[in-house]
């Protein structure tokens, strides 16, 4: 019995600080090194983290007492991969425990290099990112590299082909390019969840920059992702780059020139492009949540359990996106229901008063049987909406129909005008000689 309260008091500080629906944000990271210098030489991208509240565990990749979840339990909310040469994960992680880790919700960080092992290669791989399959092949461009006094065969790429999303990038243009220096990787085209977020430009390919080409690349031009981003369908985001040294403290603090550029920049983008970036990876960005979610019938307030054909009824609900302190109103014009019964009967636009709030009204279908109000919003950089809810459309009672339907108004006079014509028949036939 003192063994299980051990237990048990042992998990509470982990579920409190946890990953909640009211705090999205990931607060504890898992960050595993091949060589615990990495700490200190990607110290400002770790204190840019941990500044923004957290917490940061660093193990070495092979710790054989390392672990992702116990009784059941995720001790994390976050791994950050900077082990790019490891073989083989110490403890009970492996790359199927990563995966299940990302299954249920949680997110990962990658990077990978020129020395980039076959298990690296398989999650990247499983996760929708195809690196270059020659192991000597780093990313060239003989046109966007940046200019450097010590790179001479320009490998440093200066890129600044960023995606076009504000809820991913922050809404701050990154006027710097940013560096990087390692391999590529291509998109797996049957996978809509990947998209690239930084990609090499026309003129790059991928090769070992130290021996002659005799066949063309496997990789060329804007095909190369730099860096990628996955939001799987349990809304857990994935940030895959081919680049350790992309998140080093002196690739965040060189000055760079692009080849063919007048301007000097100063200072990279990469601290900028990373920040936001990992706001996005850690939810911090982009976290959507609905509440509230009301119908019933227009003029009244409470939600009936069943509903009639023909009846007229209001729709609503509130969405609102996670800013990393607090929920704030989500504004949109392309939230949308649906009423639906094996195929959508009714498919409407909802309206907003732009404090997150979403109504519509409309009639329910001449059709009777168990439909579903429904959402499924899904939009580039947000994490998708999923509502349903069931109720029954039952036809009219007996007594619920007009005694008399205007529309058959001609059949009325059709059989009056036919026992009127009897009767007159009748009498002629009769009475008359």
């Amino acid at each position: 019995m003192s063994k299980l309260i051990f237990v048990f008091l042992s998990l509470i500080p982990l579920l409190c600080t946890s990953f909640s629906p009211e705090r999205p944000s990931d607060r504890r990271v898992l960050v595993l090194l091949d060589d615990f210098a990495i700490k200190s030489s990607h110290s400002l991208f770790f204190n840019s983290l941990k500044s923004r509240g957290f917490d940061l565990q660093f193990h070495p990749a092979d710790d054989p007492k390392i672990a992702l979840q116990r009784y059941g339990q995720y001790l994390y909310d976050a791994l950050i991969l900077f082990s790019p040469t490891i073989e083989r994960f110490g403890g009970s992680i492996d790359a199927a425990a990563i995966l299940d880790f990302v299954d249920s919700g949680h997110d990962l960080i990658v990077a990978a290099d020129s020395n980039a092992s076959d298990l690296i290669r398989e999650i990247a791989t499983e996760c929708g990112v195809v690196f270059d399959e020659d192991p000597a092949a780093v990313v060239v461009d003989h046109s966007g590299y940046a200019v450097s006094a010590t790179e001479g065969d320009h490998t440093l790429i200066a890129s600044d082909d960023f995606i076009k999303s504000d809820v991913i990038l922050g809404s701050k243009k990154i006027e710097a390019p940013v560096l990087f220096q390692g391999i590529g990787h291509s998109l797996n085209p049957t996978n809509s969840l990947v998209l690239k977020v930084l990609s090499a430009s026309p003129s790059a390919f991928s090769a070992n920059p130290k021996s002659k080409l005799t066949s063309p690349p496997s990789l060329t031009g804007t095909s190369i992702s730099l860096v990628s981003v996955i939001q799987a369908r349990s809304n857990a985001r994935i940030l895959i780059s081919g680049s350790l040294s992309l998140f080093s403290n002196r690739f965040f603090t060189s000055g760079v020139q692009k080849a063919g550029s007048p301007t000097k920049h100063e200072k990279s983008g990469n601290e900028q492009f990373l920040n936001e970036l990992s706001k996005w990876i850690f939810h911090e960005r982009g976290h959507l949540k609905a509440v509230h979610v009301q119908h019933h019938k227009v003029g009244e307030a409470n939600e009936p359990a069943i509903y009639r054909i023909n009846d007229n009824l209001e729709y609503s609900v509130e969405v609102y996106e996670w800013s990393g302190t607090t929920w704030e109103p989500y504004v949109a014009d392309d939230v949308q229901v649906q009423f639906y019964m094996m195929s959508p009967y009714v498919l409407k636009t909802l309206s907003t008063d732009g404090k997150g709030h979403y109504f519509t009204s409309f009639k329910v279908p001449d059709v009777y049987g168990v439909f579903q109000f429904k959402v499924e919003y899904e939009k580039l950089g947000y994490t998708s909406l999923s509502l349903s809810k069931q109720i029954p459309v039952r036809p009219f009672r007996h007594n619920e129909y007009e005694r008399f339907i205007p529309a058959a108004y001609p059949y009325y006079g059709a059989a009056f005008s036919m026992m009127a014509g009897f009767f007159i028949f009748t009498a002629v036939h009769l009475y008359s000689k």
